[in-house]
């Protein structure tokens, strides 16, 4: 397994839909002592989200890659522990479909290999739509927060919920307009997760109702060494809602490397 020049592990970990590089924050405190090894934990923001400008080129999530592998470059990286949840999971198998060579293992989360089918894709858009017409986040937190957090999260973990709205209301609403046609247009990723021979944890949220269990069982059924762990309670922000348990599960799997 590849190091950096101090001998720490890179994992790179891409955020979710509609956050930014903010929704790591209990994975910058605690993931590296799960692990109970060193790491090099790099959670750079998307492009239109968080610090990273939004691009004026057609909707595409290979814009996203693009940008995430020259950090990668700039940062001398050549092999890392490749990771996303949600869309950052897309853009990981963006990444990996344009340089398979620079992932030493996988971590997917509350994510699909499958692209959308065609009511996804006009719901996608009809959002879009909105947030072009409106100019104002506040439709995500109508539109997408409600599935995002499971009823569990909510009832036990309030301020889950809380934090979730606060970086949703901090999106540019052209941007995430942007994001959402260019996960639409996204390919279907089952061979290029079939042709990665790594070692690969794939978690999912018990009750994560945009990318089910089934989903992720059958990215553990494709991929050559994947292997599954199911976070129960959360919903399809698992690594935000149960960040002790999301930490544990991962930090076994990066130690077993």
């Amino acid at each position: 397994m590849a190091t950096t020049a101090s001998g720490a592990l890179p994992v790179v970990l891409l955020h979710a839909f509609p956050l930014s590089r903010a929704m790591w924050q209990a994975q910058h405190a605690g993931l590296a002592e799960a692990a109970g090894i060193d790491l090099e934990l790099v959670t750079p923001d998307l492009v239109g989200f968080g610090d990273m400008p939004p691009t004026q080129e057609p909707p595409d999530l290979a814009w996203m890659a693009e940008t995430v592998m020259r950090m990668l470059d700039q940062r001398g990286l050549r092999k890392v522990v490749l990771g996303g949840l949600s869309m950052g999971g897309y853009v990981a198998m963006e990444i990996l479909r344009r340089r398979p060579s620079v992932a030493a293992a996988l971590v997917l989360a509350d994510t699909k290999a499958s692209a959308d089918p065609e009511p996804a894709r006009q719901n996608r858009e009809r959002i879009a739509s909105l947030l072009e017409e409106r100019e104002d986040p506040q439709v995500l937190v109508e539109e997408v927060l409600p599935a995002l957090v499971s009823d569990h999260s909510r009832r036990t973990y309030p301020k889950v919920v809380d934090q979730v709205r606060e970086l949703i209301e901090q999106v540019d609403p052209a941007a995430a307009a942007w994001a959402q046609r260019a996960m639409a247009l996204r390919p279907d990723s089952t061979q290029t997760l079939a042709t990665a021979d790594v070692p690969a944890l794939v978690v999912v949220g018990s009750q994560d109702q945009l990318s089910p269990v089934s989903e992720a069982e059958g990215m553990c059924t494709v991929l050559p060494q994947g292997r599954l762990e199911v976070v129960n309670g959360a919903g399809h922000l698992s690594a935000v809602e149960a960040p002790a348990v999301f930490n544990r599960v991962v930090g076994d799997f990066l130690r077993a490397l």
